[in-house]
């Protein structure tokens, strides 16, 4: 096979995937399947669902998929690199730089106001305060809380809330950002307020997003939906039709 070079080869880069990905749990003398040999290819710029039904194991193909669980098998490689062959350390600081994490639950540290939430990861990454707080006040304009900077997460509405948990996934400028459920507890306008602050933020930036939902306006207005059944992934939506 010709080895594609130049603008071909870049043109659609690989961000994130997972190859022959199972994952096997104990109970007592038994073992629970909850993913069977799953393959993922996710490209940049791609938003792509995943979809089914409770107890599926789409937040565990999630957390396997961000690096936050270990498969029984299989493989899975962020940014081209294969999380198996890096130690603890190298594994960190890929997940770091190169994805985002969005939860039903915004886990925001309500101690903190929400420039200093979102300027929590580039301290963390060794950014002066000054550059870490520069650019969090940048990304809270960004998704529309250019007005709350100060506001600690006890006083934003739930949407609000959920707008800074985004602001602090994208503020390392990753690849990808995972979200779990991301408008789950959200009123139907607030919920499709999230939606179309999602897609901003794709077609500005070109990062991909993969989104569990339950959400059918959501899981139909992204490029790709995936259904987790019996611990694999079928295709069940194109664009174009309807979930």
């Amino acid at each position: 096979m010709t080895k594609q070079t130049g603008a071909e080869e870049n043109a659609l880069p690989q961000v994130l995937a997972c190859r022959n990905l199972s994952k096997s749990y104990h109970q007592g003398n038994s073992q629970l399947k909850v993913l069977s040999n799953v393959e993922l290819e996710v490209l940049h710029g791609e938003k792509l669902a995943i979809v089914g039904a409770s107890g599926s194991g789409k937040s565990t193909l999630l957390n396997l998929l961000g690096g936050l669980d270990t498969p029984t098998s299989g493989e899975v490689w962020i940014g081209g690199q294969n999380l198996a062959k890096l130690n603890v350390n190298q594994r960190g600081w890929l997940r770091n730089s190169s994805l985002g994490f969005v939860y039903q639950f915004h886990h925001l540290l309500g101690e903190f106001s929400a420039l200093e939430n979102v300027a929590m990861p580039l301290l963390i990454g060794k950014k002066t305060v000054a550059k870490a707080r520069s650019a969090a006040q940048a990304m809270l304009q960004e998704v529309g809380l250019g007005a709350r900077l100060s506001h600690k997460p006890a006083q934003l509405s739930g949407g609000e809330r959920q707008r800074v948990a985004i602001a602090r996934a994208l503020i390392m400028r990753p690849a990808c950002v995972l979200m779990d459920e991301p408008t789950g507890n959200l009123d139907r306008a607030t919920a499709q307020s999230i939606h179309a602050l999602m897609n901003k933020l794709n077609q500005q930036t070109g990062i991909s997003f993969v989104i569990v939902t339950h959400d059918p306006d959501l899981a139909s207005s992204l490029d790709r939906c995936l259904h987790l059944q019996d611990g694999q992934l079928d295709e069940s939506w194109h664009e174009g039709e309807h979930v």
